[in-house]
Parts: C-alpha cells; sequence; structure tokens
C-alpha cells in the first residue's frame, strides 16, 4: 500500500538550554541533550484524519515539524506522498501546516492582505490568485472581514484565515498543530465540522491533527497514534484504542424486577431505580464469551429483561491506561487496518 504519509524510526533531540546558573558555573560543560523522538514508526492513509494524541511534551509538535520540512531527523526516514522529507522542493507544495501560532501573520495588514503575502510564498500563480482567495475567504467564512486588520481578529478568525492560507496551493496533505486551542467551545465544534464536512469529504484531503484533546480527537479522527515521551504507544482506530487492554465487557441491563445477580464470570457494578419503573443494572462480564450464560442465567432467575446495551470503554480511561503502560503493545505497522 502507498501512504500519503510514512514515517519509520523517526528520532530527534535538540540541545537543553542552560540556565544562566549553569552558564557561569560550567560554561565548559557539554550541554543536556533532550530526546523529543525515540524512533517513531506510523503510517497514515490517503484521505483519512490521523489524530498524533499525547500529552505535552510527547513529541507531536516535533514530528509535524519534521513531516513540514521545518527540522530535519536525526535517524529514521519520513516520506510525503512517496519523497523523503529532506526533498523540500518536492515535499513542501504537497503540505500545508495549520498551528496556532499567530505570529506567524502580518499583524497590520489585512486578512485579504496577508493571503496575497503568502500566495506568492506558495507560488500560486498570479492569473488565479485573487479568485483563489476569494474562494477561500467565502469557504472559511471571513468575506466580511477580510479587509479589517488582522490584530482585530478573534482567536477563531485568526484560526480560520490560518487555514485558507495552508490551503492556498491546494495541498493534498495538511498538517495541524492543536487547531482549536484558544478557541472557545461554538469556535471549535465549527472548526470541527469545517475540518470533516469541507476538507476531508469535500476535498478528499489527507489531515494529520496533533491534540490532546481526547474529544477532539474521537470526534474527527479516523485513526490515532499514542505519542508518549517520543514514543509510540498504541495506533488504531478509535473503537480500537478505546479497547486496548480491556479484556471485560460492561453492559447496562434493564429488568423489570431486580432479584440479584445470579453467581457467575460476572459482577454488579451499580443498580439504579427507573422513574418509568423498573431497574438498571450495570454488569461487568469477567469472561467476555459469558454473555450469553448471563442472559440465561437472569431469565431462569425470573429477571424480565426489557433491553441490554454494551458500554464502550471510555477514551480517557484508555489513554490513562496506555500512560500508565497497563495497555496491550501495539501491533506492528504492517498489520494496522
Amino acid at each position: 500500500m502507498t501512504y500519503a504519509i510514512d514515517a519509520r524510526d523517526v528520532a530527534k533531540s535538540f540541545v537543553k538550554k542552560k540556565s544562566v546558573r549553569e552558564l557561569f558555573t560550567k560554561p565548559l560543560q557539554r550541554p543536556e541533550r533532550v530526546q523529543a523522538l525515540r524512533g517513531v514508526t506510523l503510517q497514515v492513509k490517503e484521505g483519512e484524519v490521523f489524530g498524533l494524541l499525547g500529552p505535552n511534551g510527547a513529541g507531536k509538535t516535533t514530528l509535524l515539524k519534521i513531516l513540514s520540512c521545518l527540522v530535519l531527523p536525526d535517524a529514521g526516514t519520513a516520506r510525503i506522498g512517496g519523497h523523503d522529507v529532506v526533498d523540500e522542493d518536492r515535499v513542501k507544495p504537497m503540505i500545508g501546516l495549520v498551528n496556532s501560532d499567530e505570529r506567524s501573520f502580518y499583524w497590520r495588514l489585512s486578512g485579504r492582505e496577508n493571503l496575497r503575502f503568502f500566495s506568492e510564498l506558495y507560488d500560486v500563480p498570479r492569473a488565479s490568485r485573487e479568485e483563489r482567495i476569494a474562494v477561500l475567504l467565502r469557504r472559511v467564512d471571513m468575506v466580511e472581514a477580510a479587509d479589517r486588520r488582522f490584530a482585530d481578529y478573534s482567536s477563531g478568525m485568526k484560526q480560520r484565515l490560518a487555514i485558507a492560507r495552508a490551503i492556498l496551493h491546494d495541498p493534498p496533505i495538511l498538517l495541524m498543530d492543536e487547531p482549536t486551542r484558544s478557541l472557545d467551545p461554538a469556535s471549535a465544534l465549527s472548526l470541527r465540522t469545517f475540518i470533516l464536512d469541507e476538507l476531508k469529504a469535500r476535498d478528499g484531503k489527507t489531515i494529520v491533527i496533533a491534540t490532546h484533546n481526547l474529544r477532539e480527537a474521537e470526534a474527527v479522527c479516523d485513526r490515532l497514534a499514542i505519542l508518549v515521551k517520543g514514543v509510540v504507544r498504541q495506533v488504531g482506530t478509535v473503537d480500537e484504542v478505546r479497547r486496548w487492554g480491556v479484556r471485560e465487557r460492561r453492559l447496562r441491563i434493564q429488568v423489570a424486577r431486580w432479584t440479584g445477580l445470579p453467581p457467575g464470570p460476572w459482577k454488579q457494578i451499580s443498580t439504579k431505580e427507573l422513574a418509568a419503573g423498573g431497574t438498571e443494572v450495570e454488569v461487568v462480564l469477567e469472561d467476555a464469551n459469558a454473555f450469553e450464560d448471563l442472559l440465561q442465567a437472569l431469565l431462569a432467575a425470573g429477571v424480565g429483561v426489557r433491553a441490554c446495551d454494551r458500554i464502550e470503554p471510555d477514551l480517557e480511561e484508555a489513554f490513562s491506561r496506555i500512560l500508565a503502560g497497563e495497555a496491550a503493545p501495539a501491533p506492528e505497522p504492517q498489520a494496522v487496518r
């Protein structure tokens, strides 16, 4: 399979800055190096939204900088559309970078003027430049504010303009570094909708989103990679990541009359009386294959089962297990579906 992004054994370290005290007391001491990435391997398929999930300092931004040709890896390879990231001339036209660094814009210029400036840098053909800018301003809902100074924009407007800038040259791959950071809930929801409906569904772009927002990752990502201290702990779909390390099944059962849980490879977690009558019971199956045995035991005990739903594992719980190293090891990259 040809991947839009193919990173293998990528490693990167940076020199740790010395404190003022160390500069005077240990001026000749060799500076320490901080390992940001420790052999990261992952593949992103064409047209999918791929999430880089991890705590602060996990290496997400460093990996995006390598994929966007801003820094070079110390070891390993990273390929964009089949081209090594060291070949900037081939890779840069294929990527658009969206970050929350507002300093990369010119604050005294308007939104439209900023886009004109960057369209020159991105080699957008002059004949179609104004039309392209007008189309993008409409798509990100910035027409009315296009001629206002960037300094007067809200956080949400600045982020929408950052997306317009990233797709000026219509790249097939977008790299987003915490795109909803500092946005209010309504603006964040609007941006996620734009990512799914416009960038993915309409344009068919491959999108990599680095975030530590679990709800955001669950809402927009097809697959996730959990990055912890520069190491990929898990890779898979949201459902696969949620279930990693979980060997039990949790059920929510509504019954007409609750007389207690029959003995078996299961345990009762909670009960709640329902306003409409009956009882809701949460049960954990210690043996995931014991579902039919539980239903038969309940029926034999005279418990009228009205409904039974599986309670899916919570992504936050799974993330905590993975951070603690409790989940099962990730599959080999070639085995990822």
